[in-house]
């Protein structure tokens, strides 16, 4: 699933409410932690050093108000960095690039669940 960069400006962005770890699916080494999460994309704050302009395979676990824990697989673009009030930290913005089967429906469930905030 590819998506040109105006849509994930369009698409709404849901605050993380708890914190939901990041993990590179290559290194299997959490890389941040997840600030808000739109169809199109992410925020991150990353603890660590993240290329720019490069390709990573990412994986999280988000949970619903009825306690269900999905989990998703991603292929993502980091489009920009910029650091961080914390020493070693900076807010990271991904582009999804893929999603593993079915798992948009459901990223867009959590999206638009009752109670949601966004930003």
């Amino acid at each position: 699933m590819n998506m040109a960069n105006d849509e994930s400006r369009r698409s709404r962005r849901r605050r993380v409410e708890e914190r939901v770890d990041v993990v590179d699916a290559m290194t299997d080494h959490t890389v941040g932690q997840l600030g808000n999460v739109s169809e199109s994309g992410m925020l991150l704050l990353a603890n660590g050093p993240l290329q720019d302009d490069c390709l990573y395979q990412l994986r999280f676990v988000l949970s619903d108000r009825a306690g269900g824990r999905h989990a998703f697989e991603v292929g993502a673009h980091l489009l920009w960095r910029n650091e961080a009030a914390a020493p070693g930290q900076a807010w990271s913005g991904f582009r999804f690039l893929s999603f593993e089967d079915g798992q948009l429906e459901r990223l867009r469930d959590w999206i638009a669940a009752p109670g949601a905030t966004y930003v």
